[in-house]
């Protein structure tokens, strides 16, 4: 089986590394690909530049690029196999894949055996892309999943001197991981593989990319940042690898390095057109912003969104953020300007947009809910609840169990706010805590740099008007576990210890937020203003 391995292997090979330029610009820089298979020495160039796409999530290039293989050599079923794993899009982006984007991969699947791949190796690929969309019309995209994992399992097994094999058996444990599991055993996993190989393989676009993903939970972040100031240097001819390493850069707090790379993310989306990559990047970006008070450079960032949704095209295949990374985007950002300034007059006055993707509406509701509370206006927050359950039923009723949870969560945080606001202080703390704790309970999905308002900040928040300053000084500390260096936990934990008379606290936190805001605007946020006031700083 050995020998059987060796001789495939070198009958397949390529006789040199597979680099980022082969059949494109010279200036092209995508990492390196070393990819054997049983394609046409003429397909070999385009081949790999496309597997490198593949690997940086850069699917509408991806495609083309196995297009041209397949042109060099229409024989070359692995081309076929990776169009169908390009069609599959994000495989960390939450949300049932819909109908016509199942029906063009089933369609690559079934090129891919006619004719048939020349080896067995390449015949377990393809079957292994086939469970991704076997059966689509009833078999459920949970199962479709898990199966395409165990497939890979096997074939990583059966050929372990493959090194894509392992990557993309790796890729499949991150990305069907279960969120309830907060052992993170997959992850753990498939971290283990991937970290093995990247060390021998530093330059490879998908082993820096999926140690990020795998990485991308609060208890593990810290395992990516190697990758992660990598990754841009591997691709940065892909836009997502730009972008990429600012998922750590979020997980840890590294604002500015998060500013930084979403600015380069944007801009290279820009120019490749893949304007929901460009929203996505930008969603970050204003997140950066905003937790370090850079409130006039977040303003223009909303200020732009009208160009860029002029440009917006759903239907438009493109990089690794999908259609609902733009939609997403397009509604978090107004709301994320408002609910981190707590502007809460400007909150209560957003307006839903119409979207394919109902989960994104419920963010401005949500928005406007909270808004609607802290002014103490208790029928818009009634009637953003309605609309927010309204939301939860038709996801539910879609099987979009992972979003209606997280709309669900909204629902009872504004639920408890309403009762803050009526105030039923306790029934408002009962309620925000199980919010909380039912936050806790899942993940934030890939779409997202973090929650608009995490529950348990907003729990803290609510013990805070309450005047139980340790409650809510223990409340903001534990969400800064899971979310570190956060403007309005940060700011609130310093409120709350001060009130609670532990001015030694409260003095490293204000310090703390100083120096997060270095960049900050001036005049400064208000919170800002009372951590100079305590630090004698003027």
């Amino acid at each position: 089986m050995i020998l059987r391995l060796i001789v495939l292997l070198l009958l397949t090979t390529p006789l040199a590394p597979q680099e980022h330029h082969h059949g494109s610009a010279p200036s092209e820089k995508l990492g390196t690909v070393r990819f054997a298979n049983s394609c046409s020495a003429a397909a070999q160039p385009a081949f790999h530049r496309a597997v490198a796409l593949l690997h940086s999530f850069d699917f509408g290039r991806a495609v083309d690029g196995f297009n041209a293989a397949l042109k060099a050599d229409p024989s070359c079923a692995m081309a076929q196999w990776g169009i169908a794993i390009s069609r599959w899009g994000n495989p960390f982006a939450a949300g049932l894949r819909p109908a016509s984007q199942l029906q063009l991969g089933q369609q690559a699947i079934a090129a891919a055996a006619s004719p048939a791949a020349k080896t067995e190796r390449e015949r377990g690929y393809i079957d292994a892309a086939a469970r991704l969309y076997a059966d689509y019309e009833r078999r459920s995209q949970s199962d479709r999943v898990k199966a395409y994992r165990d497939a890979m399992a096997t074939l990583a097994a059966k050929y372990p001197a493959d090194e894509e094999a392992s990557i993309f058996y790796a890729l499949s444990l991150a990305f069907a991981a279960d969120p309830a599991d907060k052992t993170y055993a997959a992850q753990l996993k498939a971290g283990a593989i991937l970290e093995k190989l990247f060390a021998k393989r530093p330059d490879h676009p998908g082993l820096a990319h999926y140690v990020i993903h795998t990485y991308d939970v609060p208890p593990l972040a810290d395992h990516a940042l190697e990758a992660a100031q990598r990754y841009a240097k591997i691709a940065p001819s892909a836009p997502h690898a730009l972008h990429m390493p600012s998922h750590t850069f979020t997980r840890v707090g590294y604002w500015q390095e998060s500013i930084d790379a979403n600015i380069a993310s944007a801009a290279s989306a820009k120019r490749e057109r893949a304007t929901a990559e460009e929203l996505h990047a930008s969603d970050y970006q204003a997140y950066g912003y905003l937790q370090t008070a850079q409130d006039g450079a977040a303003r223009a960032l909303l200020d732009s969104l009208p160009e860029i949704a002029g440009r917006f095209d759903p239907a438009a295949v493109g990089g690794a953020a999908p259609p609902l990374a733009g939609f997403f985007a397009l509604a978090a950002i107004p709301a994320r300007y408002t609910l981190e300034r707590a502007a809460w007059a400007d909150a209560v006055t957003l307006t839903p947009k119409p979207s394919p993707f109902p989960h994104t509406e419920a963010m401005t509701y949500f928005a406007r809910a909270l808004g609607a509370a802290h002014l103490r206006q208790t029928p818009p927050i009634r009637e953003a609840i309605d609309a927010l359950q309204q939301i939860r039923d038709r996801l539910t009723l879609s099987h979009e169990d992972y979003w209606a949870e997280q709309v669900e969560i909204q629902r009872r945080s504004a639920s408890a706010w309403l009762a803050q606001a009526e105030g039923r202080t306790s029934d408002a703390v009962t309620e925000m805590r199980a919010a909380a704790d039912r936050e806790d309970a899942t993940e934030k999905n890939s779409v997202t740099p973090g929650p608009l308002a995490p529950a348990r900040e907003l729990l803290g928040y609510m013990l805070l008007d309450n005047g139980d300053w340790a409650l809510a000084l223990k409340e903001f500390e534990a969400t800064m576990k899971k979310e570190p260096n956060r403007f309005r936990p940060l700011a609130g934990a310093a409120k709350a210890a001060a009130a609670a008379g532990d001015r030694a606290k409260a003095a490293t936190y204000y310090a703390q937020l100083l120096k997060m805001c270095a960049r900050a605007d001036r005049p400064e946020r208000a919170e800002l203003q009372e951590a100079r006031r305590i630090a004698g700083i003027q």
